[in-house]
C-alpha cells in the first residue's frame, strides 16, 4: 500500500475510535470517519499482543492490507478505515479472510454502491 493510504498517526487512530462508527463480525472489527479533506480512503491496521507473537501480527497485518489493495477500486474515498483483527481470523485461508473482510466493509456501506 501506497504510503499516503495509511493511517500511522496515534491522534489519527484516537480520531476515528471517538468520532467513527463501527461494525463487527466474528474475526475483524472495522471502525470509519468521514474525511473530506483526504483524496482517498486512508487505511490502519491494528492487531493485538493476544492475536499471537510479532510474526503472526504482521502477517495478518500484511493479509488485510493486500486485500484491501486489491479491492481499492471497490472502496468509497474520502474515508478512514482501521481494521482490528480479532483471534478469529488466524484460522482462516485467505480466501475466507477476503470474504470476511468485504462482508465487514459491505455492512458497514464503504464498498461503492452499498447500502446499510
Amino acid at each position: 500500500m501506497h504510503k499516503k493510504l495509511r493511517l500511522r498517526n496515534r491522534a489519527d487512530f484516537g480520531r476515528v475510535y471517538r468520532n467513527g462508527k463501527s461494525f463487527a463480525n466474528r474475526q475483524l472489527v472495522v471502525y470509519w470517519s468521514p474525511r473530506p479533506e483526504v483524496e482517498q480512503f486512508r487505511l490502519g491496521v491494528s492487531v493485538s499482543k493476544k492475536v499471537g507473537n510479532a510474526v503472526v501480527r504482521n502477517r495478518m497485518r500484511r493479509l488485510i492490507k493486500e486485500i484491501v489493495r486489491l479491492n481499492k477500486d471497490k472502496l468509497n474515498e474520502h474515508v478512514d478505515i482501521i481494521f482490528i483483527v480479532r483471534k478469529g481470523a488466524l484460522e482462516m485461508s485467505y480466501g475466507d479472510l477476503q470474504k470476511s473482510v468485504l462482508h465487514a466493509l459491505r455492512k458497514a456501506a464503504l464498498l461503492k454502491g452499498s447500502k446499510s
